[in-house]
């Protein structure tokens, strides 16, 4: 079943190399010219490749929260993690200026690992009636988060800047400032590894407990793999909404819940689905380019309310 799926991911993958402003030929690529290989190699395959991370890596962290939250609406952007992990870049952009893009990871990972903890406390703490008051209170807690980080920035007078850096955007992907991203495949490695324990652990704490699964220390795990993957991405090309919530759902009405036997479908659609949004943001306005956290929002979001009205039905 997973074959399709591949197929469709390596088409999307040659279509990527061959959009952009300078036109690629097949053959000028087989007869070796210096020009376009070094298009390939600086630009397009780097990009390619964040591209295919970014969307694995989405996608995983989305089915994650969503196991520990037991809630099918939530995802990084729904819960705060975005928005907490862009605190933690201004917060390391005031407190330790000459940090290089690692020591602003750290600061994004710890930030957004805190802000999961935060989050899984407040909505364990409050009985919803509605599945979907769970995103609604991420959707106000990520604007708290949001609204102290654009104050942070007015503040230290980089809201010009924030603005610029932190809308997702592959455009700036280039060799040489993208190769942290690559800390997402053992991320997904462990994530594959622990699959069976993350799906038990949607089942409830007390039936996780009655299992012999370590609940707490599982949901900790959870929260840090989702951190490292947010504050990477976050880090490399900015924030991108709804990645995470709407894959997983449309793997899990097709194929369950089984993490074990669906993961590899999720990461592939995760790859997929932003490399139809990056490619739609390069042809819109062509030569021109749409950021890509406007093209993934705009498609995500009419997902999201598809799911949300699917939900309600």
């Amino acid at each position: 079943m997973r074959a399709p799926w591949f197929v469709l991911l390596l088409a999307l993958c040659v279509a990527s190399l061959l959009v952009g402003v300078r036109q690629l030929e097949w053959s000028q690529l087989f007869s070796l010219s210096s020009d376009a290989w070094l298009t390939l190699t600086a630009s397009r395959l780097p990009r390619l490749a964040a591209l295919v991370l970014t969307g694995i890596g989405l996608a995983v962290c989305g089915v994650i929260l969503q196991h520990i939250v037991r809630n099918k609406f939530v995802e990084p952007g729904t819960t705060g993690g975005l928005d907490a992990a862009k605190l933690g870049i201004l917060a390391s952009l005031v407190l330790a200026p000459t940090a290089g893009t690692l020591g602003r990871m750290l600061f994004a990972l710890l930030f957004c690992f805190v802000a999961g903890l935060l989050f899984v406390l407040i909505i364990r703490r409050i009985r919803f009636k509605s599945a979907v008051l769970v995103p609604v209170i991420g959707l106000m807690y990520g604007g708290v988060l949001s609204a102290i980080a654009e104050f942070y920035a007015y503040r230290n007078n980089i809201m010009q800047s924030m603005q610029g850096w932190l809308l997702g955007d592959f455009s700036r992907v280039v060799q040489g400032n993208y190769e942290i991203i690559y800390l997402i495949l053992p991320i997904v490695g462990l994530t594959y590894l622990y699959a069976h324990r993350f799906t038990v652990l949607g089942m409830g704490e007390d039936l996780a407990s009655s299992l012999g699964l370590n609940y707490g220390a599982t949901v900790a795990l959870g929260l840090l793999l989702v951190a490292v993957t947010v504050a990477a991405t976050v880090i490399t090309v900015g924030s991108i909404p709804f990645v995470g919530l709407v894959i997983p759902n449309l793997v899990a009405l097709r194929y369950g819940d089984n993490l074990g036997r669906t993961l590899p479908i999720v990461a592939l659609s995760g790859a997929s689905l932003l490399l139809v949004c990056d490619i739609l943001g390069r042809l819109l306005i062509y030569p021109f380019e749409v950021p890509i956290g406007l093209t993934a929002g705009s498609v995500g979001g009419v997902l999201f309310l598809a799911l949300i009205f699917w939900r309600q039905r």
